[in-house]
C-alpha cells in the first residue's frame, strides 16, 4: 500500500507560542475495590488482576491519554460514515473491544448499533458510571480461556503495544480467530512511537528522536514487543485470517498542518502524547532503561524535556499509524498449524 502523502504545513503556526491550552479535564468515578485501587509504583497506578505486570498504568492521567488517542483516531476517519472501524460489518449482533480502557469506543459503537451487544474488556474497571443498555464493560484477562458463549461478528483492538509478549500475542490472535463467527472480522489499530518529519524540521540531535528507539529497546529487553505496529499484520495472517487489509496514516503532533482535519487531529494528538508519555515510559525505563534502570526522577525529567520540545510549533512532526482488518474464512476452518514467517 502506498505511503501517505507529505503533510502540508500551515505557516500561521509560527505565530503561536504553544500547541495546547491546559484545559483538558478528566472525570472519573471511584469504584471501591482492590482491583480498582490497583498497585502503586513510581507514583502511578497499575492493574492488580494479572499476576504478570502490565507496563501501562491504569490511572486518571492514562485514561486522559486514551481519550485523546480515541478522538484523534476518529478525526482521521471523520470523512467516513463509520469512523470507528473499517471492517465491512453492517448488522452485527456481538462485538468485542479488547483493551477497552475507559470504554469510550465500546460505548460509541453500542450507540451506533443499538441491536448489537458490545462488550468492552480490560484488566482494570473502566471509570464510567453509565453505559448504553447494549454495552457491557467487563474486567477480565483475555489471556485466559474465554467464557463468552456467543461468537463475535467483530473483535476490535487499539493501541495495545507492550501489552503482551510474543507467545501471548499468538495466543490472543488464536483466541480471536476461534471466537469469531465464520466470516467475522478482526481489526487492530496501532501507532509507532518513533517521531518523524517530511521536511527535516526536527534537528537530528533533538531529544524527540531518542524517544522511539529508547522505548523500543526497553521493550525488547523486557520481552514486551513495542513494535506491534510492524508485526501485527503477519501475526494476524499466521492465525488463519484471510482478506487482510491495511491502511497507513500519519498522525501529526501539533496544529502545524494546513489541512483543517489534520490540524485538529494534530492538536488532539499533542494532548495524547503530553498526557501519555510518562505512563508509556515509566515502567519500561525504571525496569529496563540503559545503561541501568532509571530512577523515577530521571524519567520525570526526561518526560518534561520531551513535552517541552513537543511545544515547538516549528517542528512539523508526526508518527505512523496502521490499521489492519482481516476476516475469518467463511467455511470456519480451524486455526492452521502451518505458520507464516513472523514479522
Amino acid at each position: 500500500m502506498a505511503e501517505p502523502e507529505a503533510i502540508a504545513v500551515d505557516p500561521d503556526t509560527y505565530a503561536v507560542d504553544s500547541y495546547w491550552p491546559d484545559d483538558w479535564q478528566s472525570e472519573t468515578t471511584s469504584i471501591g475495590s482492590s482491583i480498582y485501587r490497583g498497585l502503586i509504583e513510581n507514583g502511578r497506578r497499575y492493574q492488580a488482576l494479572r499476576n504478570k505486570e502490565y507496563i501501562i498504568p491504569a490511572d486518571d492521567a492514562q485514561f486522559e491519554a486514551y481519550e485523546a488517542g480515541h478522538l484523534c483516531a476518529l478525526i482521521l476517519e471523520s470523512r467516513h460514515d463509520n469512523p470507528f472501524f473499517r471492517s465491512p460489518v453492517s448488522a452485527p449482533e456481538n462485538i468485542l473491544d479488547i483493551g477497552t480502557g475507559k470504554g469510550t469506543w465500546a460505548i460509541d459503537v453500542a450507540d451506533m448499533f443499538p441491536n448489537a451487544t458490545v462488550r468492552g474488556v480490560d484488566l482494570f474497571p473502566p471509570p464510567v458510571s453509565w453505559v448504553p443498555p447494549n454495552c457491557i464493560l467487563e474486567v477480565d484477562d483475555v489471556q485466559q480461556e474465554w467464557t463468552w458463549h456467543e461468537p463475535f461478528d467483530l473483535i476490535h483492538m487499539r493501541i495495545m503495544i507492550g501489552s503482551f509478549d510474543e507467545s501471548e500475542w499468538e495466543r490472543l490472535y488464536k483466541q480471536c480467530y476461534d471466537n469469531l463467527k465464520p466470516g467475522g472480522w478482526i481489526e487492530q489499530l496501532e501507532v509507532s512511537p518513533c517521531v518523524q518529519t517530511d521536511d527535516g524540521s526536527l534537528p537530528p540531535d533533538n531529544i524527540l528522536n531518542d524517544w522511539g528507539p529508547n522505548v523500543l529497546a526497553c521493550g525488547e529487553r523486557a520481552g514486551r514487543a513495542i513494535n506491534t505496529f510492524e508485526t501485527m499484520t503477519n501475526k494476524i495472517r499466521n492465525a488463519g485470517f484471510v482478506n487482510v487489509h491495511e491502511r497507513h496514516y500519519k498522525w501529526p503532533i501539533g496544529p502545524w498542518p494546513r489541512d483543517k482535519e489534520l490540524k485538529e487531529a494534530g492538536m488532539v494528538n499533542h494532548q495524547h502524547w503530553s498526557s501519555g508519555l510518562e505512563g508509556w515510559g515509566m515502567w519500561l525505563l525504571t525496569r529496563f532503561g540503559a545503561p541501568h534502570p532509571w530512577s523515577q526522577e530521571e524519567v520525570q525529567v526526561y518526560v518534561a524535556q520531551l513535552r517541552n520540545e513537543l511545544m515547538n510549533p516549528r517542528f512539523h512532526i508526526w508518527h505512523r499509524g496502521r490499521r489492519v482488518w482481516a476476516q475469518k474464512p467463511l467455511d470456519g476452518s480451524p486455526t492452521p498449524t502451518n505458520k507464516w514467517p513472523s514479522g
